[in-house]
């Protein structure tokens, strides 16, 4: 069983602390993401669990024991880094095989583990190719062959697609995808890139300064998120967040303009109540021109003067003013639009969010 849990776990530099205390077990087979901005702690933690950094406090368990203590080669894991780390002057072959002669496997029993990981990878008539004659994407794929031959019980990436471009990046999501339904190991993968996280993983962890923000699926952490913070760093384009305040009903911004208060939050907000107003580009649309979600009550339609547009072909960003802020929605099925054109807008309430402003928290509760 290769599950991996981490207790309290806990990352120190000096006086300076990075990873402070975190949870978190990752069941066997599952596909974990950890995600986050840069210097967030989700690079130091996985190498903590690959044995490359020490740890502070705290416990790691992997299959049940406590490895805190047991140096990489002993905790039957394998890792793929972002830069490759592929020797230039061996051949594929020579490169997928290099861990299994180092601990003593003989040529006759390396050779069909590399076949078959060559094979699975669609790496086979590369074999006695050296990296400088691969393509990157080529050379990442080795790179996981590297790690497969070894047949370990956990996999870990650390951000192996942000050297590609994005083209290799969507491709190489997919045999990612494919390796971890062949292979049926555990897997945590590191990536600041929330798409990667969204679109490969089972559940996904959120890192914040060393602490554990949310963890969930990628549905749960996009349509209920725990704080403006999740809020804002999961989707693409992120979600609207706007300062306001409760008042007779209604959600205040600054200049005076308002929206109705969603039901949702009727029960939980009061006047006077600072908050931060969320809704995502996909529940503010054209009219005409979305896909509403709630009950058609809950859509509150406000005339907005367009200021800029980004075409995306079968969609458009459309930013425009309203209470002060600059909004971006959706449009689907679009026409061709003018700056400074006078646009009816839907908010599709049933969908919005609201968070302290202090804490950042959701009020939804």
């Amino acid at each position: 069983m290769a599950t991996v849990t981490l207790e309290k776990l806990v990352k120190r530099y000096g006086a300076l602390e990075v990873v402070h205390g975190i949870d978190l077990e990752v069941a066997n087979r599952e596909f974990i993401a950890l995600v986050g901005p840069s210097g967030c702690g989700k690079s130091t933690t996985l190498r903590m669990i690959a044995g490359l950094e020490p740890i502070s406090g705290g416990n790691l368990k992997i299959g049940g024991r406590i490895v805190n203590d047991l140096p990489p080669r002993a905790r039957n894991l394998a890792m793929v880094f972002q830069s490759y780390a592929l020797y230039p002057h061996m051949t594929v072959r020579e490169n997928m095989g290099f861990s299994l002669k180092i601990a003593g496997m003989k040529p006759e029993e390396i050779s069909p583990r590399v076949e078959e990981a060559a094979s699975t990878l669609d790496l086979t008539a590369l074999l006695d190719r050296r990296p400088s004659q691969l393509s990157g994407g080529q050379r990442q794929r080795v790179a996981m062959g590297r790690a497969i031959v070894r047949d370990p019980e956990v996999f870990l990436f650390d951000e192996p697609l942000s050297n590609l471009d994005a083209k290799l990046r969507t491709q190489m999501r997919t045999e990612i995808k494919k390796l971890h339904a062949k292979v049926q190991s555990t897997v945590i993968y590191v990536t600041h890139d929330q798409v990667e996280a969204m679109t490969l993983a089972d559940r996904i962890v959120i890192m914040r300064d060393g602490y554990i923000e949310q963890v969930g699926s990628p549905e749960e952490v996009f349509q209920r998120p725990n704080s403006k913070f999740v809020a804002g760093f999961i989707g693409s384009p992120p979600m609207n967040l706007k300062d306001a305040e409760i008042a007779d009903g209604r959600i205040v911004f600054a200049n005076g303009e308002s929206l109705p208060l969603p039901k949702q939050f009727a029960d939980r907000v009061s006047a006077g109540r600072k908050v931060t107003f969320g809704l995502r580009p996909d529940d503010l649309y054209p009219t005409g021109h979305g896909i509403h979600s709630g009950h058609e009550t809950d859509v509150h339609t406000q005339d907005l003067r367009v200021s800029i547009t980004e075409p995306l072909g079968n969609e458009t960003l459309v930013f425009s003013e309203f209470g002060g802020h600059e909004w971006v929605g959706r449009m689907l099925n679009p026409r061709p639009l003018k700056m400074g054109e006078m646009l009816g807008f839907c908010f599709d309430l049933s969908q919005a969010h609201l968070f302290d402003r202090d804490s950042g928290k959701t009020l939804r509760g």
